[in-house]
């Protein structure tokens, strides 16, 4: 069989992948969005997952050879047997699973469908969701008959944005196919560029629950710790020096509180909880953790707003530098961060807040949140507040008591700098 593959979707997950891939195979790299297109054709990737050097290597204007080929054009992916879909799996704003972008991508790719082709989602999802929602888009669109024409499998992306250490080849990879022929040939496929290695899962559905338990965890575990700060604050104890000390214990888990944001950790927990719902369970423990962790902005605003009255700061007009806006360290994605939920609490006092974030794009930050970010200060800036809400590199050389007046709050979200220098921390 003459491997021809189609990424759908060149984001943070679909582009490492088809780079990835593209060394052994011919891939077409498709995106509906034609600047990411035009800019990835030219070698760069906005996103900082590779590098423009990385990106070159692979690039082909020969779809019909062996490297990457990027278009937008849906012609472009008729000729491939094996299309891997990668885009994003959203919550609405009432934190419901929104298949938009998936039923989509399943649309474009049953209009070029063809008998023997193999289609893989690696988009999280909730489990049955390959199955129950995407095939049948895909033979309504298609004609054809799912398991008989065409067949599916599931592999799920277990990307980790910004992290250049575990990349996609040297992260063990779940596989699944809808028939147990169909899993041999795309744990097959996977296993050949990822040197990591592959464990086939018994059925998609095995697979796609697999993944959504993965972050669910996470963020259960991340919920107790920062249960934990706050009653840790009530009590007068410092948070850090308790989980130093339980941590001396083997077998003590180390996760540390703060802002759960992202498109996964954040997004994943509430597409198990919506499958558990609609099978007439209701997930406690789940929501409980999501419902603490989507807390976690409002409280240390209010933490910061506190310690500003106890030093007899007027809160009103106040001016406050708020260092990170990206949902993770040394990343530019700012996909659901959480950050937002501080800002717009301290909004509410009628501060002046500036954002300082040298990974954010500016643009993006106003078009997705309203706000207003900026790559530098301005000369002799002085605040009342400062909040290190991400903990970029950058920030860690930063002297901030010189951004700071006379009396100032200094909150330390990330638990990065240096005890003495904050007046609180989560």
């Amino acid at each position: 069989m003459d491997v021809k593959i189609a990424i759908i979707g060149l984001g943070y997950v679909g582009l490492p992948l088809a780079v990835e891939f593209a060394k052994k195979y011919k891939v077409v790299g498709f995106d509906i969005n034609e600047a990411r297109i035009k800019e990835l054709n030219g070698g760069e990737d906005h996103t900082l997952e590779l590098s423009s050097e990385d990106l070159q290597r692979v690039l082909t204007t020969d779809k019909a050879g062996i490297g990457l080929f990027c278009s937008n054009q849906l012609d472009d992916i008729r000729d491939c047997n094996f299309f891997i879909v990668t885009v994003p799996t959203p919550v609405d704003k009432n934190n419901r699973p929104d298949l938009t972008p998936l039923i989509k991508a399943s649309q474009t790719v049953g209009k070029v469908l063809k008998p023997g082709d193999i289609v893989v989602y690696e988009s999280t999802v909730y489990p049955g969701a390959t199955e129950d929602d995407c095939v049948p888009v895909l033979e309504k669109t298609s004609g054809l008959k799912f398991n008989k024409d065409f067949f599916a499998g599931y592999s799920p992306e277990r990307i980790n944005p910004g992290d250049k250490e575990h990349t996609v080849s040297k992260i063990l990879k779940i596989t699944s196919g809808s028939t147990p022929e169909v899993g041999e040939k795309v744990n097959n496929l996977y296993k050949s560029v990822i040197t990591a290695g592959t464990y086939q899962a018994s059925s998609i559905r095995v697979a796609e629950a697999a993944k959504v338990i993965e972050n669910a965890q996470r963020d259960i575990n991340i919920a107790f710790v920062n249960e934990l700060a706050k009653i840790f604050n009530c009590l007068g104890i410092d948070t850090e020096e308790v989980l130093k000390a339980a941590g001396t214990k083997w077998n003590f888990l180390n996760f540390r509180p703060g802002l759960v944001g992202g498109h996964c950790i954040g997004v994943d927990p509430y597409y198990l909880a919506q499958k558990a719902q609609e099978a007439g369970y209701h997930p406690e423990i789940i929501l409980a953790g999501r419902r603490l962790n989507d807390s976690m902005g409002a409280y240390v605003s209010q933490e910061v707003i506190k310690l500003m009255v106890k030093k007899d700061i007027a809160v009103k007009g106040s001016k406050i530098l708020v260092l990170g806006v990206t949902f993770k360290e040394n990343c530019p994605d700012v996909r659901n961060t959480k950050v937002v939920d501080i800002l717009k609490n301290l909004a509410d006092y009628n501060t002046n807040i500036t954002i300082l974030d040298p990974w954010a794009e500016p643009a993006e930050v106003e078009h997705e949140y309203g706000w207003q970010s900026v790559k530098e200060l301005a000369p002799e800036s002085k605040f009342d507040a400062v909040v290190l809400a991400v903990s970029h590199h950058q920030f860690k050389a930063l002297d901030i008591k010189k951004l700071c007046k006379p009396t100032s709050v200094i909150y330390d979200v990330k638990g990065t700098l240096q005890r003495d220098l904050v007046d609180g921390r989560l």
